[in-house]
């Protein structure tokens, strides 16, 4: 058996003969492992650093704050909540919906708003089409209603007014403190920015920010909540901590780029988009979370921004939390694996191949086109509901294309083999294909497991257990992300609605899987709790 992380053995919560007496949120916790994101140990930050970081803290909550009302809107009427249960797992979900299958679990709520609080609830299509202010297409506009029933577009330094001063506030106290210029530079920018909703100046500061030993990414980033057009982007915020040594080691990938973009399956006129060299790749521990990036399942590894001006100019930023990355593999998807593959598939579940195969999933975010080759513009405006979806199977795919390929020419400073690469990907693809349909994650693993499936990469044994051919899934990834790069680079939205909606179905046999998981008790994903 390859090695694995001892924290892997922490005991799940035992479920008691009287768990069918416990109200449905009762049970929906043991989705979500509680880890415990230690104090971080600050012995090399100086005094400044530590307020610094305190600091960079404080916005954070103001951040969770904002995304509330984007998600929910008045957080008090969860607090008041009287089943601590529901009251704790709407925590959780930042609402009565659960982010696994966008159903609600409190009684007296219906579904969730496709448009979550960027819109009004009883706007018609008709009624956005007919608004003629370009701002509506903002990814940082609400659409309200005015007085006379019309409707209007408010830009979110106006709706979210106090908490943006408040952040804006606490980042420059932080740079009025801090003795790093660039990271001065960076925080008063992105003040600038909170204030005028204008992210350019602030972001290619902090891509120009590379020699802080803490970062703070925060901002509205990802559009993820906005099911209704695909447009409006959700607050959220990471506090991190770089670790030097490992970053330095990841550095080397970065000369790489234009090389890993060359080497993408498909027409080479589908990717041909050269990345800049100034992009950077850093590891750090993440220390806090705050707004959507706290929200259910939590992201192991970021890739910004997502300005195409900005990735032409300078180049993106690769972050790996290398702690989350570690919980993830721990609590999730080595025992998954175990209980999906046996002998010499479970045997290649590797923590390295997870590790790696995160970094070039990241990378390959970076990659492909960002511009259609046809006059159709950006891709993400091609697509419109569609894009992050295939953003996302994108990543996944090539990202695991690449890293099995490195790994293969003995590119990469770790003990793993292809097939190690390949079943930590198929294990990683089903277990995550429990986030169910609700939102682009689910549904990009759904399209993922289906069409492997579909290709003959996996297939069920009498057993139950899965079987891999490693032959057919390097072919699948192959053929897969040309596929995808295909239709991102024409902008073919009614190609991509069609694949999505052929392929991202929870099949019986991936019903059955799910249902084993449940009754192992191994959680869907996991939750912070704070030293």
């Amino acid at each position: 058996m390859k090695k694995y992380l001892i924290a892997l053995l922490v005991p799940l919560v035992v479920i008691t003969s009287c768990a069918k007496h416990r109200s449905k949120a009762a049970r929906l916790m043991a989705n979500y492992a509680e880890v415990t994101i230690p104090a971080p140990d600050l012995s090399g930050i100086t005094n400044n650093g530590k307020e610094v970081l305190n600091l960079y803290r404080f916005a954070a909550d103001e951040v969770d704050a904002i995304y509330w009302k984007q998600n929910f809107g008045d957080k008090s009427v969860i607090e008041a909540l009287q089943d601590p249960s529901e009251k704790a797992y709407a925590m959780i979900n930042y609402g009565p919906w659960d982010r696994i299958d966008g159903k609600p679990f409190i009684e007296g709520y219906g579904e969730k708003p496709a448009g979550a609080c960027f819109y009004p609830k009883d706007m018609t299509p008709e009624e956005f089409s007919n608004l003629a202010d370009p701002d509506k297409n903002s990814p940082y506009t609400l659409i309200e209603r005015a007085d006379d029933g019309s409707l209007k577009t408010v830009w979110y330094h106006d709706a979210y007014a106090g908490h943006i001063e408040k952040i804006s506030d606490y980042l420059v106290a932080a740079a009025d403190i801090t003795i790093k210029e660039s990271v001065r530079n960076y925080l008063l920018k992105m003040a600038d920015g909170l204030r005028t909703d204008n992210y350019y100046e602030a972001e290619k500061a902090w891509l120009e920010m590379t020699d802080s030993k803490m970062d703070l990414v925060i901002g509205p980033n990802e559009t993820v909540d906005d099911n209704l057009y695909g447009r409006k982007a959700s607050f959220g915020a990471y506090v991190l901590l770089k670790n030097l040594e490992r970053t330095e080691k990841l550095s080397r990938l970065v000369e790489k780029l234009p090389e890993y973009q060359s080497m993408l399956p498909g027409d080479a006129a589908y990717h041909a988009f050269v990345p800049l060299e100034s992009s950077n790749i850093f590891s750090c521990d993440a220390i806090y979370y705050g707004g959507y990036t706290n929200a259910g399942f939590k992201v192991i590894a970021i890739n910004f921004p997502y300005d195409a001006r900005l990735q032409e100019e300078i180049g993106t930023r690769t972050i790996l939390f290398d702690n989350i990355i570690r919980e993830k593999f721990n609590r999730t998807l080595f025992p998954s694996g175990m209980l999906l593959f046996e002998g010499e598939d479970a045997a290649h579940l590797d923590a390295n191949a997870f590790y790696w195969n995160i970094v070039f999933r990241e990378i390959a975010k970076g990659l492909g086109v960002k511009e259609t080759v046809n006059g159709r513009g950006t891709v993400a405006d091609a697509l419109s509901t569609e894009a992050l979806t295939f953003e996302k199977a994108k990543s996944n795919v090539l990202g695991a294309y690449l890293c099995s390929k490195e790994v293969a020419d003995h590119q990469i400073e770790a003990l793993i083999q292809k097939e190690d690469v390949l079943a930590t990907f198929i294990a990683n693809v089903i277990r995550s294909c429990r986030f169910g349909d609700a939102d682009a994650t689910g549904r990009a693993n759904l399209m993922i497991y289906n069409y492997l499936l579909e290709q003959g990469a996996i297939s069920l044994k009498e057993s139950g257990k899965y079987a891999i051919d490693y032959a057919k899934t390097a072919a699948a990834i192959e053929s897969l992300g040309a596929q995808i790069l295909k239709i991102q680079a024409t902008g073919d939205f009614e190609a991509a609605k069609a694949f999505t909606a052929y392929y991202s179905v929870v099949s019986a046999s991936l019903k059955t899987d799910i249902v084993l998981l449940e009754k192992e008790r191994i959680p869907v994903d996991i939750r912070f709790k704070y030293e």
